[in-house]
């Protein structure tokens, strides 16, 4: 492996656990790069390689956020299993199929949920209290039942999705559908990785540098989004999503 490749993977991976500290889809800037870089390796080695580092620096957001948010997890245990298995079995799909015919859908999806959060001004400043107990383990589990699969399948943009489906359904503020992101992001990652690990293929000599730098970007973007709050998470989640928008409407309309 040429080492300037290694380099600018890892620069990539440091934007990407920035990012995805605060709003989620750093898989939307390492994933394209490590396509591009990697012409060679097949999708599913280089989705197996990527969520390494995915799930390092998922870990140490999740660390800050956990000092500064309450958690059920009680809640959160139901959701990890639930979102271990899909994801597991979104990547056992990956492996014998490709996942091109669901960007389309995906564009539209990011579509709504740009203008949906533009014009909602209010939309992730407050908790709302909307939904009964029993509402929110049932609507919590159809989320990580379908977001866990499209982990395991597709990957990029998961957190955002994951924090969108919170605060939309489950009447979660933008620091709570964060945290909770971050806890079902880990589980998601890790029913991959064990795939992944089991199928031989991640390739460890690129995963463990650019987990370093995803950690390191990660500690950076869960300071500074705890410490300026709500407001800038949707400003920064608005941005994302454009972004995110911009890269699937290449891949739909231009490749």
């Amino acid at each position: 492996m040429e080492t300037y490749i290694i380099i600018f993977l890892c620069i990539a991976s440091f934007v990407a656990g920035f990012i995805d500290a605060i709003v989620g889809g750093g898989g939307l800037i390492q994933t394209p790069a490590a396509l591009i870089l990697l012409p060679n390796v097949s999708v599913a080695s280089i989705i197996g390689t990527l969520k390494i580092p995915g799930f390092s620096g998922t870990s140490m957001a999740t660390y800050h956020y956990l000092k500064s948010a309450k958690v059920n997890w009680k809640l959160f245990l139901v959701m990890a299993i639930f979102s271990f298995v899909f994801a597991y079995l979104g990547s056992s799909l990956l492996n014998v199929m490709q996942n091109d015919f669901m960007k389309p859908l995906l564009f539209l999806i990011l579509i709504l949920l740009l203008l949906y959060t533009y014009f909602k001004k209010d939309f992730g400043q407050f908790q709302i209290d909307k939904l009964n107990s029993k509402q929110v383990y049932i609507y919590a589990t159809v989320i990580c039942i379908f977001l866990g699969f499209y982990d395991g399948f597709i990957g990029p943009g998961t957190g955002s999705l994951l924090i969108m489906a919170f605060i939309a359904i489950l009447g979660f503020d933008f620091i709570q559908a964060n945290i909770y992101a971050k806890l079902v992001n880990l589980a998601t990652n890790f029913g991959s990785i064990s795939l992944f690990v089991l199928k031989g293929k991640i390739i460890w000599t690129i995963a463990i540098p650019m987990a370093i730098c995803n950690v390191t970007g990660s500690w950076l973007g869960a300071r500074l989004a705890i410490s300026k709050g709500n407001e800038f998470i949707r400003v920064f989640f608005l941005i994302i999503v454009g972004l995110a928008l911009i890269r699937f409407g290449y891949d739909v309309f231009f490749k």
